[in-house]
């Protein structure tokens, strides 16, 4: 049975920094790409970015270019999300996707894993 469990989630004030963590187990996703994608209160799934099999190509949604960063450990079957200053407006809940595509992108019906999502709360 495949699982991706997220973690990492907490509060922090605005201008603050937390790092996801998303633990694959059932498969090995060292060769698909992999994604973060966010719920916020009120608001349809937004994607939040992808990486690559090989961690060599990353998209970023223009709301989190250059202070959110994705990466992978292929050996741990681990994505992660490294975020930087933090604003009020990224408070949502993440989730973590795995896809089986060769290229997977920005919407949400190319994944085919989806993780039960870390809340994430920035007070301002």
């Amino acid at each position: 049975q495949v699982q991706l469990v997220e973690s990492g989630g907490g509060l922090v004030q605005a201008g603050g920094s937390l790092r996801l963590s998303c633990a694959a187990s059932g498969r090995t996703f060292s060769s698909y790409p992999m994604g973060w994608f966010r719920r916020a209160p009120g608001k349809e799934r937004e994607f939040v970015a992808t990486i690559t099999w090989s961690g060599g190509n990353r998209v970023y949604a223009d709301s989190v270019k250059g202070r959110f960063t994705i990466s992978r450990d292929k050996a741990k079957n681990t994505v992660y999300l490294q975020m930087n200053s933090l604003k009020p407006e990224d408070t949502a809940v993440y989730f973590c996707a795995a896809s089986f595509r060769v290229v997977a992108g920005v919407d949400d019906y190319e994944y085919d894993y989806w993780g039960q999502g870390t809340q994430v709360t920035v007070s301002s």
